[in-house]
């Protein structure tokens, strides 16, 4: 059996977590930072933040088109380059607006560097070990999600400083860089000028259900991140829990390694992402629903479980029913619907919860959610395997 963990594949890994890392070690605090230092209201918060994620829904159709015609080692490298000089911008922005400004641009390099990383993941594997190194790769992202959020508000607590966060969130995106520096990919032929130029460039039409999905999804993750720190202050009045959330949240996603990795190796993808969905719908519910310690912990633990399988076997899924020559386009997609997702549920949580309460953000993740899990086992499973171009994955 070819080798899994090839030092390409790792260094790969190791520049998506830092990547992510980077990203999501600001993410649960800016709420608190718009708010206590410009004095920005709930539903403004929502806008500020969703600026990136739009910027980078907007760039993603392009991102898969230049991953895929141009070499990947530039596009790579260049994004990289850019997403770590923006977190400099966090420092100079002095007012409201220039941080908008800031933001808002940041997430146009971030949307072409996740696209570009993970097809370059995929040129480093064998083919042989492909689905399950997916699997694997989609948890470097999965933790540093967990985690950053976990080590960025406990050294908030400890520094009380938001320029520190943002020099660690700038210093952590240049090590990335370096790593993926030292990357050496397989000679691929690019596709430009070898077919016409057309819609399934840019969004992989033949995964769109798929992309329905992972919006779906994609909502629930945006207001449980983005509003989670806020919410446990303001309505369970949780006020040091947020960081334990989310390192339990990682627990969760480290066990669905274990749990998953047998069915990932035997292609049994499906399989993995109804597990996966319905664990975290369980997981939404409990939050809301058990409104004390139990409900807020255990909901953490359930939601980085399913996360944990849901995730790469979607991502195997849109890969799956590509072309070779769309890897970047696949994975483009994949993430398209998740920023789609991500971007409502920033915008949406903040509007809902300055008008109608957190409590009625969060009932409505739930619903959102279940509206996902009940596509998928009515329709979505069926229109993948009825596209699938891998015998060995169902």
């Amino acid at each position: 059996m070819e080798r899994l963990w090839n030092r390409n594949y790792c260094k790969v890994m190791t520049a998506n977590f830092s990547l992510f890392f980077a990203f999501y070690v600001l993410t649960p605090l800016l709420p608190l930072y718009l708010s206590e230092h410009f004095g920005a209201t709930k539903d403004m918060i929502g806008l500020v933040l969703s600026g990136y994620t739009i910027t980078a829904l907007v760039i993603r159709p392009f991102s898969g088109y230049m991953v895929d015609s141009f070499p990947r080692k530039i596009v790579l490298m260049v994004s990289f380059g850019a997403f770590a000089i923006f977190f400099a911008g966090y420092l100079a922005a002095s007012t409201l607006l220039l941080f908008t400004i800031v933001r808002t641009l940041h997430g146009g390099p971030f949307g072409t560097l996740t696209t570009a990383n993970a097809t370059v993941a995929i040129d480093v594997l064998p083919s042989s070990r492909r689905t399950e190194g997916i699997g694997y790769y989609g948890l470097s992202n999965n933790l540093a999600m967990a985690l950053a959020p976990t080590i960025g508000i406990w050294i908030y607590q400890l520094t009380n400083s938001f320029e520190f966060l943002f020099w660690l969130a700038l210093a952590v995106a240049c090590a990335g860089w370096l790593v993926d520096a030292t990357v050496k990919l397989p000679s691929k032929e690019i596709v430009r000028n070898k077919t016409k130029l057309s819609l399934d460039r840019f969004f992989l039409l033949k995964g769109w259900l798929l992309g329905v999905n992972m919006v779906a999804f994609g909502f629930s993750f945006g207001v449980l991140s983005n509003y989670l720190a806020i919410y446990g202050k303001e309505v369970m009045g949780i006020t040091g829990g947020t960081g334990t959330y989310f390192l339990l949240c990682s627990v969760g996603l480290m066990a669905s390694r274990l749990q998953g990795s047998k069915a990932l190796r035997e292609g049994r993808v499906t399989f993995n992402a109804g597990w996966g969905m319905v664990i975290s719908l369980i997981g939404y519910t409990l939050f809301i629903l058990v409104p004390n310690d139990v409900g807020y912990y255990g909901s953490a633990l359930l939601i980085g479980l399913g996360n944990g399988h849901m995730w790469p076997a979607f991502q195997n899924m849109t890969i799956n029913v590509a072309q070779n020559n769309q890897r970047g386009t696949a994975n483009s997609t994949i993430l398209i619907s998740w920023d789609i997702g991500m971007g409502l549920g920033i915008l949406l949580g903040g509007v809902i919860a300055e008008y109608f309460g957190y409590g009625a953000a969060f009932w409505t993740v739930v619903a959102v959610n279940a509206t996902g899990v009940l596509t998928f086992f009515a329709a979505t499973k069926t229109f993948f395997l009825q596209r699938n171009l891998n015998a060995t994955v169902r």
